[in-house]
């Protein structure tokens, strides 16, 4: 049976990847202002991310301690309002982001930029472990003269240490706008613990994370 699962692995993979979710009709409503609005992020600041496939970076990211609220969604292209069908398909120009409500009292964005690095491959090109186009390219966005900075010193830190084979091809942009994705797609992890990427691609890469930031977790998340 085990030989039989990895040999059709790859297909499950393909079946349920992030790039080829099927829609809950009952489910997919996209995420408005209103409910946004049910997030408290009173004296929260924001920083946008694209790392890939939002369920796993939106895992990540909620589980630090300082951090109010993550959100799925959509950024780095020029269409309004894109649906998860435009993006995962390579229709629209923007890619799979992720908005981090942070309070940053408790954590600074340079800790984010570092959580951000970590837990993605910054050197390959619109690719990240199963999912491959555009819609899944690295960015990181900056708000402030200041975020562009850190940003730039980091990646010039990485290229230097020569720890990656190739070098940093994370764009950084300033950020315009963040267009939250459809609802089933918010705390898709959680709530699919026995989705076939989650088991199989999503899950040890988070408990890979828990291990390595097991400081900076929530009290929650702490073995």
């Amino acid at each position: 049976m085990a030989t039989l699962f990895y040999l059709f692995l790859p297909f499950f993979l393909f079946l349920s990847s992030c790039s080829q979710a099927e829609t809950n009709a009952d489910d997919a409503a996209t995420i408005t202002e209103a409910n946004l609005a049910q997030v408290d992020t009173a004296g929260l600041a924001k920083a946008t991310f694209a790392g890939g496939c939002f369920w796993c970076t939106e895992a990540y990211f909620e589980r630090l301690e300082g951090v109010g609220a993550v959100i799925s969604g959509y950024s780095g292209g020029s269409e309004r309002n894109p649906t998860y069908e435009q993006v995962s398909s390579g229709l629209s120009s923007h890619a799979e982001a992720v908005q981090v409500y942070y309070n940053p009292k408790q954590i600074t964005f340079s800790e984010l930029v570092k959580v951000f690095f970590d837990t993605h491959d910054p050197t390959t090109l619109n690719r990240q472990g199963p999912d491959h186009g555009k819609q899944y390219r690295s960015i990181a966005f900056y708000r402030t003269p200041q975020e562009k900075a850190i940003l730039t010193a980091y990646i010039k830190k990485i290229n230097e240490s020569g720890k990656q084979k190739n070098k940093v091809v994370t764009i950084v942009q300033p950020f315009k706008q963040f267009w939250p994705a459809e609802d089933y797609h918010q705390d898709y992890y959680k709530r699919n613990p026995s989705d076939p990427y989650v088991v199989s691609v999503a899950r040890p890469k988070v408990l890979k994370f828990e291990k390595n930031y097991a400081q900076e977790l929530k009290p929650e998340y702490r073995k």
